[in-house]
């Protein structure tokens, strides 16, 4: 059977089409009386009749969250516009507003017209505590980014270490952030967290961001840090040279970078369940000696598994008691491995950066419990990494010395005053 179409029929399909576009296009209402609003300072934002820019009390407003299932053309048809409508708001507004990135648990706010008709004019989409993003359909369409006001509060801490030092941090309500901050960016290459000992200490010197005077909206960064691990005091500032722009790198009362080569562990608050132990013996073998040439990190199955060095994807393949596992070479010296994934996420030939999530904790192989195997390789043969002195990062260059001790003096008598 054949089909034809009637050329009438399909010009006028396209007729109306473009008609109901054309008559919803000047159909939209107007933003009240905003045609130009204010620029955005913080005593507007914080008046009881503004927020994101807009005075609340000329709309019927909903506050709302995207839930699963959600996108923004069915957002807006729940409120009352029709597909055309929405359509060319989408096309309008594209350049600014990828309507495919709206995220699941995030809040957002629609304005309403009070002239009864109860017409959609703006989506304001909260993308952070501090950004986010107005979609306008009133008299004209457009779409831009906006951030809140943002207040900075300069704080201090300091603590003494009972068991771990997310829980003394967490006992006196410090952000979760400064947690991660202090073991991940700072001291993850010259403190082992999982051998700290009771009367270790710290403190840190840091800055908090704010928005609405009140609401924490995370750490801006961390100016500078204090750790006594075993009794050797480690210091810590924040210096940006020309070179490295706005990036952030930490360095101690010398200059030296306390960035180094490899990071203590592949994976983020774990514990050693078991070290490298050549003499091991195994009751299950009739207690004979089994070497262990790696170091156990237990953590859920699912924990992401770090690479602690930059370097080039040798293995990744899946292979008898080792299970699913990555071998990375770093350079002519060095090599390490990472057994028992439960994914592996990168190929033959990747090159992966220090941190870069290259698996997953699993339980593949020879196993009895969740946990990543690390071996560590030196010029070809299996060594502890706990035992190994290990090459550090770059110092600082001279020409910058006398810049960063002027800098550093008052940070370290601040540290040094706090009690």
């Amino acid at each position: 059977m054949k089909f034809s179409i009637n050329p009438e029929l399909f010009n006028l399909k396209f007729f109306l089409y473009g008609f109901i576009l054309f008559i919803g296009f000047y159909t939209f209402k107007g933003c009240s009386n905003e045609e130009t609003k204010p620029l955005l300072n913080e005593s507007t934002f914080l008046s009881d009749n503004y927020k994101f820019g807009y005075n609340f009390n000329n709309y019927n407003v909903v506050y709302d969250t995207i839930k699963k299932g959600d996108s923004f053309g069915e957002i807006l048809e729940k409120n009352k516009l029709v597909y055309p409508k929405i359509h060319y708001i989408a096309e309008a507004t594209k350049e600014v507003f990828d309507i495919r990135q709206l995220r699941i648990g995030k809040p957002y706010v629609m304005l309403f017209s009070k002239d009864g008709s109860d017409q959609p004019l703006i989506f304001i989409y909260q993308q952070n505590k501090i950004e986010y993003l107005v979609v306008e359909f009133c008299d004209t369409i457009k779409a831009y980014q906006q951030r809140k006001p943002v207040k900075i509060v300069e704080k201090e801490a300091f603590g003494v270490i009972e068991s771990s030092l997310s829980e003394t941090m967490e006992a006196q309500g410090l952000p979760v952030q400064l947690i991660y901050d202090m073991s991940d960016d700072i001291y993850a290459w010259t403190i082992n967290f999982f051998r700290l000992q009771k009367g270790d200490s710290f403190k840190v010197i840091y800055k908090q961001r704010f928005v609405e005077d009140s609401i924490y909206a995370g750490i801006e960064r961390i100016d500078a840090a204090y750790f006594k691990h075993k009794g050797e005091p480690i210091y810590a500032f924040d210096f940006i040279t020309p070179e490295s722009k706005t990036s952030t790198d930490y360095y101690d009362l010398s200059g030296k970078s306390l960035q180094k080569a490899f990071l203590k562990s592949p994976i983020k608050f774990s514990r050693i369940s078991s070290r490298y132990n050549l003499n091991r013996r195994i009751a299950l073998y009739g207690n004979r000696v089994r070497p262990h040439k790696g170091t156990d990190f237990a953590a859920a199955v699912g924990t992401p598994i770090l690479a602690t060095a930059n370097g080039t994807v040798v293995e990744s393949t899946r292979r008898g008691g080792n299970g699913k596992y990555v071998k990375i070479r770093h350079n002519a010296t060095y090599s390490t491995q990472y057994l028992h994934m439960s994914r592996r996420l990168v190929n033959v030939g990747d090159f992966v950066k220090q941190g870069d999530v290259i698996g997953k904790v699993g339980m593949t192989g020879n196993t009895s419990g969740p946990h990543v195997c690390y071996r560590f390789w030196k010029n070809g043969r299996q060594v502890d990494p706990l035992r190994q002195k290990l090459p550090d990062a770059k110092a600082l260059p001279d020409k910058y010395k006398t810049e960063f001790l002027a800098y550093i003096a008052p940070l370290k008598q601040r540290l040094d005053s706090i009690n």
